[in-house]
């Protein structure tokens, strides 16, 4: 089978995006397969280190691992928003297949020695796996927000540039880079995200020479999306789309069952939920 950086460059080559959707349970774990291979289409799980800890690194390794062994399927892991050497190391040794070191908060000098770090480390331990940079602080949760949140990099000089990527790409030896391009983590409640920079998008991808993945997908318009793959977007990240889905699903189930007590037969709704989410995404991906 195909390893995760063969599949991104087959992504690339058709002008599609990977997605990329978060899980904290075996329900959206189940729900992200059976929309993925429905439609025959590659998938990342991304588990950010509070989702791990809930869900346990060697558990998450094994359940992914399980699906794709079983299925021969490709599905891939990936260790999101990983904020420490520490917590990059444990991912790597127990068999992500990549792994994100999120030094958005810090001076650009700072994150660029930080992730450097980052990456010597995982592949000393896998030469295989992938890891990620990131450029620019957009937020760290996977909320509904009635504004966007404080800090977010939002005003065009607070975004990444063409030259930052270039200098951040070469220096830390990162696979994949997730750059500020007017995205930010979570939804907005009452209106669609703020509109991406594709321009800035297309100007990051001819300079950096790596896949760019692009933070924050929920709630962004469709238009964008398909504005910003056919810019240089590689792969898209869902989490709180995923995260309203499960909640609205498993609300009707315990509406629908109201006595019920066994939980297999009140999370089929949730998983369906949540695979709509993923096939709608998945579709509009492609």
């Amino acid at each position: 089978m195909k390893n995760l950086l063969e599949v991104i460059k087959e992504t690339e080559a058709r002008e599609t995006a990977l997605g990329h959707f978060n899980i904290s349970d075996i329900v959206a774990l189940k729900a992200v397969f059976e929309a993925a291979r429905e439609l025959g289409e590659p998938v990342i799980i991304g588990t950010s280190e509070g989702e791990r800890e809930f869900l346990g690194v060697k558990q998450a390794v094994a359940l992914v691992k399980s699906f794709r062994e079983e299925y021969n399927f490709p599905i891939f892991l990936n260790a999101d928003h990983t904020h420490s050497l520490e917590k990059v190391r444990e991912a790597a040794k127990a068999g992500y297949d990549a792994v994100l070191f999120d030094g958005g908060k810090l001076s650009f000098k700072e994150n660029i020695k930080q992730t450097k770090a980052a990456v010597e480390l995982a592949k000393s331990i896998n030469p295989e796996i992938l890891v990620e940079g990131e450029i620019g602080y957009i937020g760290a949760s996977s909320e509904i927000f009635n504004e966007v949140p404080a800090g977010a990099a939002l005003k065009p000089e607070d975004l990444t540039t063409p030259e930052q990527a270039a200098e951040f790409v070469e220096k830390t030896g990162v696979d994949l880079l997730a750059p500020a391009v007017g995205n930010i983590h979570g939804m907005l409640v009452s209106a669609p995200n703020p509109p991406l920079d594709i321009k800035r998008i297309e100007e990051i991808k001819k300079t950096c020479g790596v896949p760019l993945v692009l933070h924050g997908g929920s709630g962004i318009v469709g238009e964008d999306i398909v504005a910003a793959i056919k810019a240089g977007i590689s792969i898209i990240h869902i989490n709180t789309e995923i995260r309203v889905a499960w909640r609205s699903g498993l609300e009707e189930g315990l509406k629908n069952k109201p006595d019920e007590v066994a939980p297999y037969k009140i999370y089929p709704a949730a998983v369906e939920a949540i695979k709509g989410v993923v096939l709608e995404k998945l579709k509009l991906f492609g």
